[in-house]
């Protein structure tokens, strides 16, 4: 017996072209050691909630059950670290009270639809790289001003991701 379609999803932050080059940008001020894997630059996003494999046909019902409300805000970015595990990530200043309140809404409309959410709790962030090491972080760049007025399903397919959903 055939097992069922499943789609790989995740919620995220969804840059525009100018972020992305900004977000490009920073990546690239970066001096990668041998072996690291920088993220390409139509990958760059922030997640918000990962969902992991779900039934492909539950997609629509997804779609519409994580509509959830949306205070614009403005997220600045500009804290480079390196995370255990070689993974280099750029984090905001401080973290925005409406990106708390969005991340909780669709931990509420997650739980509503019946999915878990992660057990981790919530580190806002852009992934630069992976297999980092002993990467050179920046040591001073611009901030990234990020005005943010929606979110975006995402499915994660081989080689790359397609938008199914915009919210906002």
């Amino acid at each position: 017996m055939a097992r069922p379609a499943t789609t790989r999803l995740f919620l995220a932050l969804w840059p525009d072209p100018a972020i992305r080059e900004a977000l490009r940008a920073w990546r690239d001020a970066w001096t990668w050691p041998v072996g690291a894997v920088p993220v390409s630059t139509d990958k760059l996003h922030m997640t918000l909630h990962f969902l992991g494999n779900q039934p492909s046909v539950r997609v629509p019902e997804l779609v519409a059950g994580l509509a959830v409300p949306l205070a614009p805000f403005r997220l600045e970015l500009g804290v480079p670290k390196a995370w255990p595990g070689g993974i280099a990530v750029l984090e905001p200043f401080h973290v925005p009270g409406a990106l708390l309140q969005l991340h909780a809404g669709l931990s509420t409309a997650l739980l509503s639809l019946g999915l878990s959410l992660e057990p981790r709790a919530y580190r806002p962030h852009v992934t630069m790289a992976r297999r980092a090491g002993q990467a050179t972080l920046p040591a001073q760049a611009p901030p990234l001003a990020w005005d943010i007025s929606g979110y975006a399903l995402v499915a994660s397919r081989l080689g790359g991701y397609d938008v199914l959903a915009r919210y906002g």
